[in-house]
């Protein structure tokens, strides 16, 4: 995680620089999944541009995150929210029993994961029967095979082990035996955001 950590500080700034309509409406449209009385976890939680829209509409949001920088970053933009507690914590062992959570969600990380059903698989397990898994991703224009955003990442030391386009990420779930729906924040690098219902 040392790459997220030495970029941690600038993060923010990039992304509102490169794609900032789309860096802020994520964070709102995930938060229109998260109902009042939820308890919520947020796996990769970054410098918490999801995290300050959720925890507003939930009962208790744990942010978790494997860099420490990350994690450092988000408390200080998170600092006027109570109902928030930041974790360090491995998306693909999460220590919490079964069924934990109502939400469950985990942004722009699928695509940096050796074994990214694993790790879906992994959100399933802690979200309650009922609840919902909720999974924005960013993704390649449709035409394109890849981005300029992620070849200056790859050069800083971000290892993707997928690219997306949105067809190509709908169709990743489809291949993976998962149900679910899907939306799309558009701008200069678009997000697509899967939501996987538990039943």
């Amino acid at each position: 995680m040392e790459v997220w950590d030495v970029f941690s500080p600038f993060y923010d700034a990039a992304e509102t620089i490169y794609n900032k309509a789309v860096y802020q409406n994520t964070g709102k449209r995930v938060a229109a999944e998260i109902d009042e009385g939820d308890t919520v976890l947020e796996c990769a939680c970054g410098t918490g541009s999801i995290t300050r829209f959720i925890a507003p509409k939930c009962r208790l949001l744990v942010a978790t995150d494997m860099s420490k920088g990350m994690l450092c970053e988000a408390q200080k933009n998170c600092d006027n929210l109570d109902n928030v507690r930041f974790r360090y914590a491995d998306i693909m062992h999460i220590n919490c029993r079964d069924e934990r959570f109502d939400k469950v969600v985990a942004g722009n990380v699928i695509h940096l994961l050796d074994d990214s059903y694993g790790a879906v698989r992994e959100l399933l397990r802690v979200c309650k029967t009922g609840g919902k898994v909720i999974i924005p991703t960013y993704v390649n224009a449709e035409k394109s095979s890849g981005s300029v955003a992620a070849d200056a990442l790859r050069v800083v030391g971000v290892d993707f082990k997928k690219e997306f386009t949105y067809e190509s990420y709908k169709q990743f779930f489809a291949d993976g035996g998962f149900e679910a729906g899907f939306d799309i924040v558009n701008g200069r690098m678009p997000c697509a955001i899967a939501i996987i219902e538990k039943k």
